[in-house]
């Protein structure tokens, strides 16, 4: 079992970044996928969830308005869809398997995380 990023890397404010999330040896449709990150000097944080069986998803207030998540059960791919970065969105973003997607909460119950891909977001 297996997730692996793509797709971070380095842009000015007012970006955009597509990342990916490949998934191998189990079967996505039966799973949340959620992305997280981590900001240097700062606790990991949920961002977005999807639900790759039903495609529900979950998106953080950092998330709102800016970023998308979407599910190819085909390719066993997801993929978060940034746009206007700041710097504040400056981290490694991480792709981890859950079990759970609340509606409040988002995911929940991860087991399996990616290595993560670093976004970089200049002024």
């Amino acid at each position: 079992m297996q997730l692996v990023e793509s797709g971070g890397g380095s842009v000015q404010a007012g970006g955009s970044l597509r990342l990916s999330c490949a998934a191998s040896g189990f079967t996505l449709g039966h799973y949340v996928i959620g992305w997280f990150r981590q900001a240097p000097g700062k606790e990991r944080e949920g961002v977005s969830c999807i639900s790759a069986f039903e495609g529900r998803t979950y998106s953080e207030r950092i998330a709102l308005g800016r970023f998308t998540v979407s599910a190819d059960r085909t390719t066993k791919t997801v993929y978060l869809e940034m746009t206007d970065l700041q710097p504040e969105d400056t981290a490694v973003y991480y792709c981890a398997r859950a079990s759970t997607l609340s509606d409040s909460r988002g995911c929940r119950d991860t087991d399996v995380w990616g290595k993560g891909t670093q976004v970089t977001v200049s002024s």
